[in-house]
């Protein structure tokens, strides 16, 4: 039985299996896309719970 993804970028059906070379995506179409998007910074995570004020060690360089 062949496991079977959805591409992150379409939603298309996509096989995985080494002769899908673009994995998890269902071609380079929607890989670059996807790339572009991550380039672009279109990606973040939420903080959670970040503290008021940085600690003395954790201030960036000016």
């Amino acid at each position: 039985m062949v496991t079977t993804v959805n591409c992150p970028t379409c939603g298309a059906k996509v096989e995985w299996t080494e002769a899908n070379k673009y994995r998890p995506f269902c071609s380079d179409r929607c890989k670059q896309i996807d790339l572009g998007a991550w380039a672009e910074e279109k990606y973040t995570i939420p903080a959670v719970n970040l503290p008021d004020e940085l600690e003395d060690d954790q201030k960036p360089l000016q």
